[in-house]
């Protein structure tokens, strides 16, 4: 071949392999495009979010940060055998620098309905740590935050949402497939009433075979989401009196750095029926004297509230502001909620399931040097009365192995706080 005609059919064959990834660049181009039109199709065959629906779903940039919460795989927790999803419904934005107090609760699925009266109450912001023990469970649970998250305003203002699972179980995106699951949800009253159901005759501690119920590693979830605030951690199923957060928050700003650590004890009760929850003290008082409220656990254990000294406290007369009643030493086997500043000592994760998770917490504050210090007009009401027939087959099995690793613990303090001259 000529050099002339060698040199054209170079030029040919560049311009022929240029044509050729021009139009791969575009049939991608297309091809992603087409994806991302198939993906918000799905998005509003799921859930609506055309114009013109109800203001109250969840933007784009909502639906992107649930999927790059799911997209990270999640983190292994310091034991390797659990998964954990953070800010499923988004971080919260701050409204200020200054501190607030966040309400950190823990739940599974049975559960997960009470978190609609819990927000109605605390009126702040909340962290909710969800376990699902199964890839069943994993998959409802996603969904689930997703409708929470599509259908209920305050949950999305006000909640941030965590997903913990097994190490082995992956959480995905809701796909088309699960359309069916949701397609009588029109508002956030039926996304609760369907977790309801769900949870209708089930128990958190319930969860099947070879699954244990991770709630100290649940607690510490949901109060790691509360970085430079105080916090009050709870369980689902207890209300806080009226207006708490907004009284303890004028409270802490009256409080001088100097003097020994404290944590705020927040006196708990439990209530017979759950028509009649009580806002204020004054009301707490008048279901105390009917037998309607009574201490938390008094049945099950007294020992575990004997030291909140509940006569004292209900004798002192309700008043217009929140104060410091009196300060109380920590003694086995007392474990108190509390208000504590987000860097106290962390709950220590080996306890699972029923028994010592929260002495445990109670007891390495007391060697650490805190100083429990019971507020005048705060309480907690639990939801039912507490008696031994509610509990589930191996609560005494798991207290007994708890105990022993309760022994264990006190033990490893002695270690960790050689210079206290206290112990448990």
């Amino acid at each position: 071949m000529q050099g002339p005609a060698r040199c054209s059919f170079f030029k040919a064959l560049l311009w022929a392999l240029a044509l050729v990834a021009l139009l791969q660049l575009l049939y991608l181009s297309l091809l992603s495009g087409l994806h991302g039109r198939q993906q918000r199709s799905r998005y509003s065959e799921l859930f609506g979010g055309r114009r013109g629906e109800a203001p109250g779903r969840p933007s784009e940039q909502q639906k992107e940060q649930l999927k790059r919460a799911l997209a990270s795989g999640g983190r292994l927790d310091a034991s390797g055998q659990y998964r954990i999803y953070t800010d499923m419904l988004g971080p919260r934005e701050r409204a200020g620098r200054a501190p607030d107090l966040v309400l950190a609760t823990h739940t599974s699925l049975s559960n997960l309905h009470q978190l609609q009266e819990l927000v109605g109450r605390w009126q702040g912001p909340v962290s909710v740590a969800l376990f699902a023990p199964g890839p069943a469970e994993v998959r409802l649970a996603t969904l689930m935050l997703y409708a929470l998250g599509a259908l209920c305003g305050p949950v999305r203002q006000l909640v941030s949402a965590h997903l913990v699972c097994h190490s082995g179980d992956l959480a995905a995106f809701p796909e088309l497939e699960d359309r069916a699951e949701f397609a009588r949800l029109k508002a956030c009253g039926d996304v609760f009433a369907k977790l309801a159901r769900a949870g209708a005759g089930r128990r958190n501690y319930v969860l099947g075979a070879n699954a244990s119920y991770p709630n100290n590693l649940l607690r510490n979830v949901a109060r790691g989401a509360a970085t430079g605030h105080y916090t009050l951690v709870l369980d689902v199923d207890m209300l806080p009196s009226e207006g708490l957060r907004e009284a303890f928050l004028a409270l802490a700003a009256t409080l001088g750095a100097e003097g020994p650590p404290d944590v705020f004890v927040v006196p708990a009760f439990e209530i017979r029926h759950t028509r009649r929850l009580p806002g204020a003290k004054a009301e707490l008082l008048q279901l105390y004297q009917v037998g309607e409220i009574r201490p938390f656990y008094e049945e099950l254990c007294p020992r575990c509230q004997a030291p909140t000294n509940y006569s004292r406290w209900l004798n002192l007369p309700p008043g217009s502001s929140l104060n410091i009643a009196y300060t109380v030493e920590w003694r086995d086997p007392w474990e108190p909620f509390y208000i504590s500043a987000n860097s106290v000592p962390p709950y220590d994760e080996r306890f699972k399931q029923y028994g010592f998770n929260r002495i445990s917490q109670a007891c390495e504050l007391h060697v650490a040097g805190y100083s429990f210090s019971v507020l005048n007009n705060a309480f907690l009401v639990h939801k039912g009365f507490k008696v031994p027939s509610e509990f589930h087959a191996q609560k005494d099995a798991e207290n007994q192995r708890n105990k022993m690793l309760f022994r264990q613990f006190k033990q490893e303090l002695k270690l960790k706080y050689p210079g206290s001259p206290r112990r448990c």
